[in-house]
């Protein structure tokens, strides 16, 4: 390890003690790609963050930062460069009277939905506990109670970011306006490293719920019929998620899991937004009626299928196809799924016609990702091929990805609209005119 003289945070230099335990450490996946970067930055102040980038443009380093790790296909751990990690910026200010935050990129969405719900607040923050926000805003954030409130980067006011040249500057609707359109959903090709995320914050659901029930596997078609059919109608207050896995809560073997986290103003407003479930398909091997749920519970819930020490291998797709179309992928993709926790999730998405304009541009009825897992190397093949194998077979259903699951660097995807991902190259030539940071994997 070195420290170097022009920073209090800490660098390694590739061959040096300690590099490879801190390359390792950017990943929450314990897939780390076999890519090096030349130098690890970590950074521990805002200074820090400019002397690094100021060291990358005299020494022509391409730059990938990381907030989280939370990256399956850790984007940020590119061959050569500089990897700036920036997860130990992890303030938070908030202030209820203009109903706004300030948040570091490093602060885990957990810690902040913590804070804010005892002052009476709501964000929609991701669903999986260790998720920071700088990841998760950049790529757009599909989070608690998104439905409603919009995916997360439609609530960032506002960014205190480092620019290419090491130079700290803010953007806002009336300030380097562009700077914030580009980071409301660029998410790894953002040609910044954001120092403060600005945040329009909501008040605190009354109701905060969950109605769940579990099918065996043979019912694969009745399930993912019902789930396409009353899509449209579910109420913007709850999440309907659909998860199947070789082994699901309440079953010894594979089957479905439907879910139904529900926002709302009361208990009996929340009874009637999930009222659709009365017409799920007969055959539940078991079900859980409407109850109260702390986000405690609903994170202890989403975590039993994503626990760590695994190594993983993701895939996305947005999709409007009819389900006779869909139908099929289903069924290969339950006949194919790799031991638990590898399973898929199908949710009930349906945006609604018009979003701000932002860079945040490709979503759909439907959002279907598949999460190959393995702990045993001996299960590495079929694992890691699975959710790519699949939604390649089902491609010409797909109406793009989404950023937050990408593999664009192994199968490359639409996330941003035509005309939005040519403003984002029009922006980056002229904001990163030496293309400092790493584009999109899979592009040049």
């Amino acid at each position: 390890m070195t420290t170097a003289a022009w920073t209090t945070g800490r660098t390694f230099r590739r061959g040096e003690p300690g590099y490879e335990q801190a390359r390792r450490s950017t990943m929450w996946n314990q897939r780390v790609p076999d890519r090096f970067p030349d130098v690890i930055v970590q950074a521990n102040t805002d200074d820090d963050v400019v002397a690094a980038m100021q060291m990358a443009a005299r020494d022509g380093l391409t730059v990938g930062v990381r907030s989280g790790g939370h990256s399956w296909s850790g984007n940020h751990v590119r061959d050569g460069g500089l990897l700036l990690d920036v997860s130990r910026l992890d303030d938070v200010t908030i202030d209820r009277a203009s109903m706004r935050a300030v948040v570091g990129p490093g602060i885990q969405a957990s810690e902040v939905i913590k804070a804010l719900m005892k002052q009476g607040l709501f964000f929609p923050v991701g669903h999986c506990l260790g998720v920071c926000v700088g990841g998760y805003l950049l790529q757009g954030g599909f989070g608690w109670n998104g439905r409603v409130l919009g995916p997360a980067c439609e609530s960032v006011v506002g960014i205190d970011y480092v620019d290419a040249e090491g130079v700290l500057r803010h953007a806002s609707e009336t300030l380097n306006a562009d700077m914030l359109w580009a980071a409301r959903g660029s998410g790894p090709g953002f040609f910044g490293v954001v120092l403060r995320f600005h945040l329009r914050l909501y008040h605190r659901p009354g109701f905060i719920g969950i109605a769940t029930a579990v099918y065996p596997i043979d019912q694969l078609e009745d399930v993912f019929t019902w789930a396409h059919r009353i899509g449209p109608e579910v109420p913007t207050s709850v999440e309907l998620n659909v998860m199947s896995a070789r082994k699901v809560s309440l079953m010894r073997g594979q089957g479905i899991e439907v879910l139904a986290p529900v926002f709302a103003d009361s208990w009996s407003a929340a009874r009637r937004a999930t009222s659709f479930m009365k017409s799920r398909p007969r055959g539940a091997k078991a079900w859980t009626p409407l109850l109260p749920t702390p986000m405690t519970g609903l994170y202890r819930g989403v975590m039993t299928h994503y626990p760590s020490a695994t190594q993983w291998a993701v895939d996305n797709m947005w999709t409007h196809a009819p389900i006779e179309d869909l139908l099929p992928g289903l069924r290969r993709i339950a006949d194919t799924t790799p031991s638990a926790p590898s399973h898929l999730l199908w949710m009930n998405w349906s945006p609604p016609a018009r979003r701000p304009d932002m860079a945040f541009s490709v979503e759909d009825n439907t959002y279907l990702a598949l999460y190959g897992a393995w702990t045993d190397s001996r299960d590495e093949a079929s694992a890691s091929s699975w959710a790519q194998d699949r939604l390649s077979e089902m491609a010409h259903l797909a109406s793009g990805c989404q950023l937050a699951d990408e593999n664009l660097g192994r199968r490359p995807a639409r996330f941003v609209t035509d005309d939005h991902l040519a403003r984002l190259d029009r922006l980056r030539a002229n904001e990163d005119p030496h293309y400092r940071f790493h584009p999109w994997m899979g592009r040049p």
